[in-house]
């Protein structure tokens, strides 16, 4: 059976990890954790260049492992369009590899979180006020330039989850495939 690969993605503190584990729970598979977040933790200086470079790598890498253990969905916290964004808004350039990797990715959905619940500040969170609504501008136009399919994810709590759990429906037919 096709792996389905689903995307969550969207502007800081909207989400994004909650509802990765939480759908790949609810349909029995398995998601990639956000890398970056640990990496940066972990870093004990300020990250560079070279630092959102292996992050990125360290994101392709991490889906060769997780797919082998999917069922039916990989769910992923994050990818390369917010990397690539994170890059163009640092360094007004990023490596030419990851449009190379976006295009090849076979992604089949991104689920879009809107900023629609409140930003928390944390150690490594940079991008709150504005800076999100920006964000989640730039993230679905570079989706769109991608041509993959996407939907906004709004709500909060449960019926964020409902959100997302009908966009899934909607472009896969989850509930006529038993899933």
């Amino acid at each position: 059976m096709k792996i389905r690969k689903v995307v969550i993605t969207g502007p800081e503190s909207t989400g994004k990890t909650l509802l990765a584990s939480t759908l790949a729970s609810r349909y029995g598979t398995v998601w990639i954790p956000e890398y970056a977040r640990e990496y940066i933790c972990n870093l004990g200086r300020t990250y560079n260049y070279r630092d959102i470079e292996h992050i990125a790598l360290q994101q392709v890498v991490s889906e060769k492992h997780y797919f082998s253990f999917a069922r039916n969905f990989l769910f992923y916290d994050t990818f390369l369009v917010v990397t690539k964004i994170w890059f163009m808004i640092l360094y007004d350039r990023y490596p030419r590899w990851i449009d190379i990797a976006l295009q090849e990715s076979q992604i089949d959905l991104f689920l879009v979180c809107n900023t629609d619940i409140p930003w928390i500040a944390d150690p490594v969170r940079e991008n709150g006020g504005e800076m999100r609504e920006r964000l989640l501008d730039m993230y679905i136009k570079e989706i769109n330039s991608l041509g993959i399919p996407w939907d906004l994810v709004t709500g909060k709590d449960e019926k964020r989850i409902l959100s997302a759990t009908g966009s899934l429906d909607k472009h896969f037919k989850v509930q006529q495939l038993g899933i």
